[in-house]
């Protein structure tokens, strides 16, 4: 029987939501069958909007820190989602607070740790398989870069492209949220954004016409 105080914490990635299939919505419906059941307290709910790249983890850092606080449990709809994210490994380890994962719920400090140690080994491997095949195709003559600039550039265009529209797909949720929640206007809407550490597309702040250009993708 599940019971005392959960904190959720849930990411997506502007990288690679498109390929996991785990949006925000279903990371809640995870969290909520997984707590369905006892005596239990939801306090509140973090969503880190990212890019798989970017190690700064802003709602992450406050969920922890929103642990400690209340004295609750971090409850993550899917580990094993993270568990090759080094910095997400190493925030929830040095944090010391308790947590549960809804794929994973046998997991403790000690498997964190292995998932840290094999999450280094790849990421070193994939370096270095990256420079050798580089080096390899060197040697053979072969030209790095593509051999026609315009079909790369239409290529490159379709990814931003398709990139923006995932990127609209995870965040327009959230303001969601908050226009439910009575934050309408657009300047409340980029100063709660801004808040939360959600960044833009490109990385930046935001502001009024920016929100009105995510919310435009709507129609």
């Amino acid at each position: 029987m599940t019971t005392g105080k959960f904190i959720a914490y849930y990411r997506v990635s502007t990288d690679r939501q498109g390929r996991s299939g785990l949006g925000l919505d279903a990371q809640k419906r995870a969290v909520a069958e997984y707590l369905n059941g006892g005596s239990w307290e939801l306090v509140s709910e973090f969503t880190e909007v990212e890019s798989g790249k970017q190690n700064h983890r802003p709602e992450l850092m406050a969920a922890l820190k929103a642990c400690k606080k209340q004295k609750a449990t971090l409850v993550i709809a899917k580990l094993d989602r993270l568990s090759r994210n080094l910095a997400f490994l190493a925030n929830l380890m040095e944090a010391g607070v308790d947590f549960v994962a809804t794929d994973m719920p046998e997991a403790n400090r000690t498997m964190l740790q292995m998932m840290a140690v094999f999450a280094e080994h790849e990421r070193r491997m994939i370096s270095q398989r990256t420079k050798d095949a580089l080096q390899s195709a060197k040697a053979r003559g072969v030209r790095l870069g593509s051999p026609d600039p315009a079909k790369a550039a239409k290529a490159g265009h379709k990814t931003i492209k398709a990139n923006a529209q995932r990127f609209a797909e995870n965040v327009l949720p959230i303001i969601w949220e908050m226009q439910k929640a009575g934050v309408e206007t657009l300047e409340g809407i980029a100063h709660a954004l801004n808040v939360r550490g959600i960044q833009t597309a490109r990385g930046g702040q935001w502001y009024p016409t920016t929100v009105r250009n995510l919310l435009a993708r709507q129609g």
